[in-house]
C-alpha cells in the first residue's frame, strides 16, 4: 500500500535538469532609469494626494480640528480659527506641492542613480545576477 507522501518521495529523487544563466549587469540606460523613476514618482504622487484627502475628510468628520481649536485657544488665551487654516483647499493644495516636489526629487534621484551606477562599474565589474529554469 503505497501513499501519497511515498509517491511524492519517489518523484523527487529524480534529478531534473535546470539551465543556469549568470549574466552581468555593465550598464544601466540613463533615459530608461530617468522614465521609470518619473513612473514611480507620479504613482506616489498619486497617493500622496489620495491618502491626504481620505486622512484629512476622517480627521474632519470626527471633529479632530474642532477639539484641537478649543484646546489651543484654552492654552493660548485668545481664540483662534483654525478650522479656517486648515481647510479641503489650504491642505490639499499643499498636498499638491508636496506631490509635485517628491516628483521631481525622485526623478532626480533616479538619473543620479542612473550615472553613479554607470561609473560604479567601471572599478567594481557590475552586478553578478544568476538565473535558473526550473
Amino acid at each position: 500500500m503505497s501513499s501519497v507522501a511515498e509517491k511524492l518521495a519517489k518523484k523527487s529523487t529524480r534529478r531534473t535538469t535546470s539551465k543556469q544563466v549568470r549574466l552581468k549587469l555593465v550598464y544601466v540606460d540613463f533615459w530608461s532609469s530617468v522614465k521609470l523613476s518619473f513612473l514611480v514618482a507620479i504613482c506616489l504622487a498619486i497617493v500622496t494626494i489620495v491618502a491626504t484627502f481620505l486622512i484629512f475628510t476622517v480627521l474632519n468628520q470626527t471633529g479632530l480640528f474642532e477639539q484641537a481649536d478649543s484646546l489651543y485657544a484654552d492654552i493660548a488665551g485668545d481664540s483662534s480659527d483654525l478650522t479656517s487654516f486648515l481647510s479641503i483647499g489650504n491642505v490639499m493644495g499643499f498636498a499638491v506641492v508636496v506631490a509635485v516636489l517628491n516628483t521631481v526629487v525622485i526623478t532626480a534621484l533616479g538619473a543620479i542613480f542612473a550615472l553613479l551606477y554607470n561609473l560604479s562599474v567601471k572599478m567594481t565589474g557590475g552586478l553578478l545576477v544568476g538565473f535558473t529554469n526550473n
